[in-house]
């Protein structure tokens, strides 16, 4: 994510026409676009006085990133952005989310394109399985269009298959902590700790087919730097697989690699 911020900046500064009146949204949501691992973000207004100059028009376009080549695409829209967090009254996004749909909790909100390139927002909505508060999760999305703010609701199972990240990373890696801590019960997970595990501190993303998955080691809680496998969780239907390869952990591993070319001063991104 953050080669890809900086490859968007730089792509900006060369459009003289838009780098005094925008700024860059820092989302850069991973998505799997044609086939190709891609980061997506939109433009933002630059301020207030910026918005009043260009709102009639809307935010002129979108950055794409190929997260393979570092090919960076300005993609310039025939109609505006008009709903975007940088708007303001009616067409601010969370405002306009919020009159449509007044009983829903949203949780993550995502910025996605179509395989026609559309710009759409990917609002995530919260339940919960557990009493009225606890066990929360994903029941469904809201996808609104970002150029002209129709929008429909949609179940986790009805969801476009084009839509690659409904669940984040973080309610992901607490519900695989949880499932790794009670899986032999609640005793179990205070007293023995027989087979407890959990989930590495850090993850890292995955194009396979049409989606993207999230990839992170599972340790033991008693362990030393050692996994005992890895997990991929499918981030539209939170289809999740184990496998267990043991090995090393993650972060050992990058430090190992980073030894290796300690002399070019290279920084180790999260393994896959």
């Amino acid at each position: 994510k953050d080669t890809a911020s900086r490859l968007g900046q730089r792509k900006l500064g060369e459009m003289s026409d838009l780098v005094s009146q925008f700024v860059i949204e820092e989302d850069y949501t991973q998505i799997n676009y044609k086939g190709k691992p891609v980061r997506v973000t939109p433009l933002a207004y630059g301020d207030i006085i910026k918005w009043f100059n260009n709102s009639k028009n809307g935010i002129p376009a979108y950055l794409t990133v190929d997260m393979t080549t570092q090919e960076t695409t300005l993609v310039r829209l025939k109609d505006g952005i008009k709903y975007a967090p940088s708007e303001y009254l009616m067409r601010d996004l969370n405002r306009a989310l919020r009159f449509k749909y007044p009983t829903k909790i949203f949780g993550n909100i995502s910025f996605e394109i179509d395989d026609d390139g559309t710009p759409f927002w990917v609002a995530s909505t919260v339940g919960y399985k557990i009493g009225y508060w606890s066990g929360e999760d994903i029941n469904g999305a809201v996808l609104l269009n970002a150029v002209t703010g129709e929008s429909e609701f949609y179940k986790v199972d009805e969801i476009p298959t084009w839509v690659d990240q409904i669940y984040d990373a973080d309610m992901i890696l607490t519900q695989l902590n949880y499932n790794g801590k009670y899986r032999s019960g609640f005793f179990n997970s205070i007293f023995g700790q027989r087979g407890v595990l959990q989930a590495t501190d850090g993850y890292n993303y995955l194009a396979i087919n049409d989606d993207v998955y999230l990839s992170t080691g599972m340790t033991s809680v008693t362990s030393d730097e050692s996994n005992v496998g890895f997990v991929l969780t499918n981030l539209r239907t939170k289809e999740t697989k184990f496998y267990s390869i043991p090995g090393a952990e993650e972060y050992s591993a990058m430090s190992s690699a980073e030894g290796q070319v300690q002399h070019l001063n290279y920084k180790s991104t999260f393994p896959l």
